[in-house]
């Protein structure tokens, strides 16, 4: 029995488990960014009005333009930079097609040249690359993975982008409020709220990081309780001043 038969068992195994999360998608980052900037820039906004003595009504109405304009402002500035994101990449792609179409045996050297540089027998890398160049297609998505890096079938998508910081914005600014409109009249229960979101929030993207869940929650704890207590001691003494 060959190496390769008494090990296939172990590959099988490795293949069945080896398996990564998605990175690259579109949602992911624009979603926890979305959920941790509508938790403290919320927050910091109402405790910074709160601090200045004002009406609890003055400060829902506050935390609800905040809600709104961030959402909208998240949603906008998302699509806006990953559809330009994208259409870079496409530009880029269509000079990678152009090239492949005008050049094609430059085109296939170059990448030979590639797998030589990476450890492969030039021979066998010349082989690789002229069959990997026979279907334009293919050498278009080859090409790109290795010179530019991406995926020409996995693009981030401008809408997902933005209802994802949308959603997430709305969603995190949102803690801060409830006590309010459901009768506080103090400004405590929306601070206590708000923190324990920020903790479960960085609890949860510890997930899919590497990170320990106590280390990420109270992290972006600590981050959103000293920017509320800026804020706060900013808007006693701008209230005191005015």
């Amino acid at each position: 029995m060959s190496i390769i038969e008494a090990q296939a068992p172990l590959h099988e195994a490795h293949r069945d488990n080896h398996t990564h999360r998605d990175v690259n998608g579109g949602w992911l980052r624009p979603a926890v960014f979305g959920a941790m900037d509508g938790l403290v820039s919320n927050l910091a906004l109402m405790t910074g009005v709160a601090g200045g003595a004002v009406s609890s009504q003055a400060i829902v109405i506050t935390g609800l333009a905040g809600l709104a304009a961030g959402a909208f402002s998240m949603a906008a500035g998302e699509y806006t930079s990953v559809a330009s994101q994208r259409e870079l990449v496409q530009a880029e792609l269509d000079v990678e097609r152009r090239q492949l179409r005008k050049h094609p045996i430059d085109e296939m050297e170059e990448l030979a040249a590639l797998y030589v540089s990476r450890g492969v027998e030039p021979a066998l890398a010349r082989e690789v690359a002229m069959q990997l160049s026979k279907d334009p297609e293919r050498a278009l998505e080859i090409h790109a993975r290795e010179e530019l890096g991406i995926d020409p079938d996995d693009l981030p998508s401008p809408t997902v982008a933005a209802v994802s910081s949308f959603g997430s914005f709305a969603l995190g600014a949102l803690l801060p409020l409830l006590p309010y409109l459901l009768g506080a009249t103090a400004l405590w229960p929306a601070v206590l709220l708000a923190l324990l979101g920020l903790f479960a929030c960085g609890a949860l993207v510890s997930r899919v990081t590497a990170r320990g869940w106590w280390f990420s929650g109270l992290r972006q704890l600590a981050l959103g309780g000293a920017a509320a207590a800026v804020t706060y001691g900013l808007g006693m003494l701008f209230g005191a001043a005015l």
